[in-house]
């Protein structure tokens, strides 16, 4: 246990990260974990474990604040549910390598969504409009995903989530990371009890995680409340393409040791 108490700091400076952009902390977790050699089926499942407690801290911060949808919280965290069966199902069948490089393209194709959120407008008036059949289906797919992503990398599914309200459905940066963290208290518990059941989890480690997951949500989203719109979301962009490009080059350098 005293081995790994640089969990609890791990779990506080990625989870203050994750609540002020709308992810579960294992966007910094699961990158930190996989590059110093931890199975991926056990980094995803210490992520969620985190991100169920970040998400837990933010969302009762950020009621607060009078900043989250809660209707749409709740609809997007139950649709992912069932992709969480199938991404923590498939998490142990994986190399690192294919791991890190799956993960970290997910990320850069995350960043790409919101960056181009103005050239979406046109789309998104036309997909979201009330009782759009299109934006239905394109939310239900979505968080089908997320669920998979959720539960494959141990995210929490923010990275899904938080482009698709502030992308597809014209929601602002600050509300939608805010509501993003109530739908992963969905998707992170239901990943976590796929996982548990099939065994990947370290119950110490992921106690340490989320014992300073839950401190660095709260702090998160204190912080988040002062900070502009604009600067939240290159936070976004730039915390996100660090973590991709260190699992890409990871996986390059993998890659090759198996190939020689």
């Amino acid at each position: 246990m005293i081995e790994h108490l640089w969990f609890v700091p791990l779990g506080f400076a990625a989870s203050v990260l994750g609540s002020m952009i709308g992810g579960g902390g294992g966007i910094v977790i699961v990158p930190v974990l996989t590059v110093l050699g931890f199975p991926p089926s056990l980094a995803a499942s210490n992520g969620l474990f985190a991100a169920v407690s970040n998400a837990t801290a933010s969302t009762i911060s950020y009621s607060r604040q009078r900043r989250v949808e809660y209707g749409l919280g709740i609809k997007l965290g139950l649709a992912s549910v069932p992709g969480t069966v199938v991404g923590a199902s498939i998490s142990a069948d994986v190399t690192p390598a294919v791991f890190e490089a799956a993960f970290g393209f997910m990320l850069v194709a995350s960043v790409t969504y919101m960056l181009l959120k103005g050239r979406l407008e046109r789309t998104k008036r036309h997909l979201s409009g009330p009782g759009s059949a299109p934006m239905l289906a394109f939310a239900i797919f979505a968080c089908l995903f997320a669920g998979i992503i959720s539960a494959f990398f141990g995210v929490g599914g923010g990275v899904i989530f938080v482009p698709l309200m502030v992308a597809g459905m014209g929601i602002a940066m600050k509300r939608a990371a805010a509501t993003s963290q109530l739908a992963l208290l969905f998707a992170s518990a239901s990943g976590i009890i796929v996982h548990s059941a099939l065994g990947h989890t370290d119950f110490a480690q992921a106690g340490l995680l989320m014992a300073g997951a839950f401190l660095g949500g709260a702090t998160g989203a204190r912080i988040s409340a002062r900070v502009r719109e604009g600067f939240l979301l290159l936070l976004v962009s730039a915390v996100i393409l660090v973590a991709a490009a260190d699992l890409i080059i990871s996986s390059y350098i993998h890659f090759g040791e198996s190939g020689a």
